[in-house]
């Protein structure tokens, strides 16, 4: 079995979270950290060596914020090495798709994006019930819990020194979702934020809840708090969720299908996701595969350290 060389990209939660993670792969090594602060890990380097080639990596796991740094590092690591990322703005997905398929098919390589628990495993969990059952209703649910991307979203602002992010799920819109009824608005937003001295507040707060693609559109409440309480109450990054499909089948009988997760640390599980797909992208381009892919377009017996003949004897 080839051992396959996984750089890191990024470093933050869900960077340290990936290095964990390929600990536990039994045909994995961390080949390197790769991260425009200088860091004092034994494998890193600066994320400028990668365009110059002087490193051997199988796979980046591209471990950055979808608000900034995946739309363009995405696309620009795209053309020289395989990819995984983790983005997450579905109101861009397309177009991150487009800028990554390209580069990657330039270059001969495969990316696979999305690659997170939602999107990424709730994708597979939609598309299989909807499959399933075409006549229904739909609905994902996600929280309670701290989301990533949401909580870089609200770092990025300007004013903004720290913060958190709550999901929160509507208990009454998730109870109508299993009995078919279609679901509007299903999710409020609670944000902790620490501001920076001097930050217009009124201004911030707005600039919070009009924010496109993250909160703009939801009932956001933001909560002013110091960096101490930030770090004291909520240092911990739980999460949850459930994808829920109600419909019927053509002799009129009712089904109720439901995923449902519950992760302690949401960094620790997304990062496992990536590190999976990171061994698909490394099969799809041994096969000859190049362009940029979702979790919807790979068998998912590529994620798995075992054979396809192991899998069947012991799964199918």
């Amino acid at each position: 079995m080839k051992t396959l060389r996984v750089g890191i990209v990024g470093f933050g939660n869900l960077g340290q979270a990936a290095e964990n993670s390929l600990k536990q792969q039994p045909d994995m090594c961390l080949a390197g950290v790769f991260s425009r602060r200088k860091l004092s890990h034994p494998s890193y380097m600066p994320i400028a060596v990668l365009d110059e080639g002087r490193v051997e990596v199988d796979v980046l796991l591209l471990c950055g914020g979808s608000a900034k740094d995946l739309p363009k590092q995405t696309p620009h690591f795209a053309g020289q090495h395989n990819v995984v990322d983790s983005f997450d703005t579905h109101a861009a997905m397309q177009q991150h798709f487009e800028a990554a398929h390209a580069a990657a098919t330039r270059g001969g390589k495969v990316a696979i994006l999305a690659a997170g628990w939602d999107p990424g495993v709730f994708s597979v969990m939609r598309c299989l019930f909807e499959a399933t059952l075409p006549q229904g209703n739909s609905a994902s649910f996600w929280g309670p819990g701290i989301s990533q991307g949401h909580s870089d979203a609200l770092r990025q602002l300007p004013g903004v020194k720290d913060a958190r992010q709550y999901t929160l799920p509507d208990e009454a819109a998730l109870n109508a979702a299993r009995s078919g009824k279609p679901v509007a608005k299903a999710h409020k937003r609670l944000c902790y934020v620490v501001p920076e001295e001097g930050a217009n507040l009124q201004q911030l707060e707005h600039s919070i809840q009009t924010l496109p693609h993250y909160f703009a559109g939801y009932e956001t409440q933001v909560v002013f708090v110091s960096q101490e309480e930030l770090l004291q109450k909520h240092a911990g990054m739980p999460h949850a969720g459930h994808v829920v499909r109600h419909g019927s089948t053509q002799d009129a009988h009712a089904h109720l299908l439901e995923f449902s997760l519950k992760l302690e640390n949401n960094p620790a599980f997304t990062a496992s996701v990536l590190v999976a797909c990171a061994r698909a992208a490394c099969r799809l381009h041994q096969q000859g595969a190049t362009g940029a892919y979702s979790l919807l377009d790979i068998p998912l017996g590529l994620l798995s350290p075992q054979t396809p003949q192991e899998l069947r004897q012991r799964i199918v």
